[in-house]
């Protein structure tokens, strides 16, 4: 028999979001599939269908993200030096805060960061070589420092009770990006 397409898309994204509601509050080992299951209303076969275990979910999730980060547009090198849209990655990472802040955060994923910058890292040196930068340690040092200041920044933003704004933040990183670290915070002195 057929199973309904939609059906077995609201099925895996209960199962998911039953997981998540726990994620939020426990560590990953702390949360069983008989946790996960009532907490979605359905018995442990129907879990199996879609995962194999509770790490299985967690993984899924951040497979999804990175998935997204690496839809994002790459552009030719703007004047500010950057390989890629900041306002688009500022968006993206707010669309999905709420899974990239627990991911990100002390409870998270500690692998996930490490991740995430495996996905964008290649996509950032081909555009900047492609635009005349030199392969080698110094790109990659340079894009390590980056690409970890740049995800430090948002999770930092997302943890904030009084953030600044969108805009705000993404002329943050903008000026970070051009001007330097060393030039932001010797603009930052009377």
């Amino acid at each position: 028999m057929k199973k309904n397409p939609a059906i077995t898309a609201q099925t895996r994204q209960n199962l998911i979001d039953a997981f998540w509601e726990l994620y939020c509050t426990k560590r990953i080992e702390k949360i069983t599939i008989k946790e996960i299951t009532t907490r979605a209303g359905y018995n442990r076969s129907t879990f199996y269908e879609y995962f194999t275990d509770v790490y299985d979910v967690v993984e899924q999730l951040e497979n999804n993200l990175i998935s997204k980060l690496q839809e994002m547009p790459m552009q030719q090198l703007s004047s500010s030096g950057d390989p890629f849209q900041l306002d688009a990655l500022v968006r993206m990472y707010s669309d999905h805060s709420g899974y990239l802040a627990v991911l990100l955060g002390d409870h998270g994923d500690p692998a996930f960061q490490r991740r995430i910058k495996a996905s964008m890292k290649p996509m950032m040196k081909e555009a900047l070589i492609a635009q005349g930068a030199k392969d080698g340690y110094e790109l990659d040092y340079t894009l390590e420092y980056a690409l970890s200041a740049m995800i430090g920044v948002l999770s930092y933003w997302f943890n904030q009770e009084n953030p600044p704004s969108l805009e705000e933040l993404t002329a943050i990183l903008g000026e970070l990006s051009s001007s330097g670290v060393m030039g932001k915070l010797m603009g930052l002195r009377d």
